[in-house]
């Protein structure tokens, strides 16, 4: 069925969704209830409509400021650089990190033709020109992209930061951020070291 192979394909798509997996969320399309499949496209075009990126960190917010940026209680000072809203979302299902964030929406990748302007490296500068920031925190992947951004954020801002630290690789090489375990993400920021 053509119909159904196209519903698959779509959820294919979807970051880790394998093809069994798909398959399963088809079939279980097919047999759920019409209010159940009703309340589903409400939720999606909902979210749609209603999400936006945060003007300061581009978190997803509700609001022209995320939940993260308009807390007064965070350390206003501190600002860990993330990858995408996942990777910001698993460190802060840690408890631990009380900080700020920026998600730069990519990482450097040449073979992929994703350069410096093609993530949001000048909103990063700009937050730490107009803020007294004294610690940047580098959370990217310990993997190649990972490494270059990080450098390349290290080199442009070391005059302008008294502190930039990576995360420390309590993470394995080529591992995600987001499907790290609250602890081992806990150890990574609390060893994390001057770069």
């Amino acid at each position: 069925m053509k119909i159904l192979d196209r519903l698959i394909k779509s959820f294919r798509r979807m970051p880790g969704v394998g093809p069994k997996q798909a398959e399963r969320f088809a079939i279980y399309l097919l047999k759920a209830k019409e209010s159940e499949i009703q309340e589903l496209i409400t939720a999606i075009g909902e979210v749609r409509n209603s999400v936006k990126l945060c003007s300061e960190c581009f978190n997803y917010s509700f609001n022209e400021l995320c939940d993260i940026c308009s807390d007064k209680s965070r350390e206003n000072n501190i600002i860990c650089v993330v990858e995408n809203v996942m990777d910001l979302d698993a460190i802060e299902k840690t408890g631990f990190y009380k900080g700020l964030y920026h998600v730069l929406g990519a990482l450097i990748s040449p073979i992929d033709g994703i350069n410096q302007s093609n993530i949001r490296i000048k909103e990063l500068m700009e937050r730490v020109e107009r803020s007294q920031i004294d610690e940047i925190i580098i959370a990217t992947n310990p993997s190649s992209q990972g490494d270059i951004t990080a450098m390349y954020i290290k080199n442009l801002l070391e005059n302008k930061v008294p502190k930039i630290s990576r995360i420390a690789m309590g993470i394995p090489l080529g591992g995600d951020i987001n499907y790290m375990d609250e602890m081992t993400l806990i150890h990574s920021i609390k060893g994390r070291r001057k770069i």
